[in-house]
């Protein structure tokens, strides 16, 4: 199977589409993008990233929605089907205030249902960089924004939906002033959402010239299985013709989230459709949301391809947890688990 080429028959080859393995664990809906700038009812530049929930009966997207300033805005999508008939709700959402957590705008909601809450983690892009931002909603038209929980420079952050010991928790990437050290996946605590700390390397990104060394961030907030607790991130390789950003997957204890059980040595969904391989920033597939259908099984992610639209892709849990195991990080693979820094 090939998914379509961005060049018409006859003319020299760009940026095409890969071949999609009939193996992948990841399946492409055949109508992606699912939104993308044309759909909405005004104009602008690009729609991606989107958090993901099952609201009332619908599926419910937080989507980043980039104008023709270049700013964004975090507004509400919703689909019955969560595939198909999308509509943007451009009254609803997280708005840029102008404010210092958000004078550049707001970017890449992640949704953790905890009760009748839905706690919504963000960037909020300030003067003095990304920073994670927090909000709560019980029904997505009013938001109370919380403030700010990790300073500059942090991004890709979610909660988890439990608490531990009564404790919330936070995983989260903060960006180190010394590149050299790496970008990773922390963790950390607070009592009442407002004071955090206890925090630690919880994936370290690796090193050398693995698909996920020296930069790494969180996908969708963790996912519970009978297993554990799942995580999807994204890793991204550097390249002499730019960043590659691909996902991977990990498993944490149910009871202590500190607790690595299992961790990937491949990627399991990286850019190949054209859609993926071309945009604003090409090669890059960045899921922010995923839900776990009724059946127990079927695994719909949704992510941003090529920060210019929003797709979706289902998977077998039970697959993904079976790849989990069969492929897991071995000794040899340049990380040193016992070290925060990876050796």
């Amino acid at each position: 199977m090939r998914i379509g080429s961005l060049c018409a028959p006859g003319e020299p080859a760009k940026i095409r589409a890969m071949e999609v393995d009939a193996r992948e664990l990841f399946t492409r809906y055949p109508g992606n993008p699912v939104l993308s700038a044309a759909d909405l009812p005004f104009i602008v530049n690009a729609v991606f990233n989107p958090g993901a929930v099952e609201f009332e009966d619908q599926t419910l997207l937080l989507v980043r929605v980039e104008d023709r300033t270049g700013l964004s805005d975090i507004m509400v999508a919703t689909s019955a089907d969560g595939y198909d008939d999308w509509t943007v709700h451009r009254d609803r959402g997280l708005f840029r205030t102008g404010g210092f957590d958000d004078f550049w705008g707001v970017e890449d909601a992640r949704i953790t249902r905890l009760g009748d809450d839905y706690y919504v983690v963000y960037t909020g892009y300030s003067a003095n960089g990304p920073l994670v931002c927090l909000a709560v909603t019980r029904d997505f038209v009013t938001f109370e924004r919380l403030g700010v929980v990790q300073p500059p420079e942090d991004k890709d952050a979610a909660l988890f939906p439990a608490r531990f010991g009564g404790a919330y928790a936070l995983l989260h990437r903060p960006a180190p002033a010394t590149p050299a050290v790496g970008a990773h996946v922390w963790l950390s605590w607070s009592p009442d959402l407002t004071h955090w700390g206890r925090s630690q390397v919880l994936l370290p990104a690796r090193r050398g010239g693995w698909w996920d060394a020296n930069k790494i961030g969180l996908g969708p907030p963790p996912l519970l299985t009978d297993q554990g607790w799942l995580l999807c991130y994204h890793g991204v390789r550097s390249t002499v013709s730019g960043s590659i950003y691909r996902v991977g997957l990990a498993l944490l204890d149910r009871d202590d989230p500190t607790r690595v059980l299992a961790r990937g040595n491949e990627w399991v969904f990286g850019p190949q459709a054209a859609y993926e391989r071309a945009g604003d920033v090409s090669d890059v597939v960045f899921p922010c949301g995923w839900i776990l259908d009724d059946d127990g099984d079927t695994v719909r992610m949704y992510y941003g391809a090529a920060d210019m639209s929003v797709c979706v892709a289902t998977a077998s849990l039970a697959q993904l947890l079976e790849h989990l195991a069969e492929h897991p990080l071995s000794d040899g693979d340049d990380l040193d688990l016992s070290s925060p820094f990876g050796g």
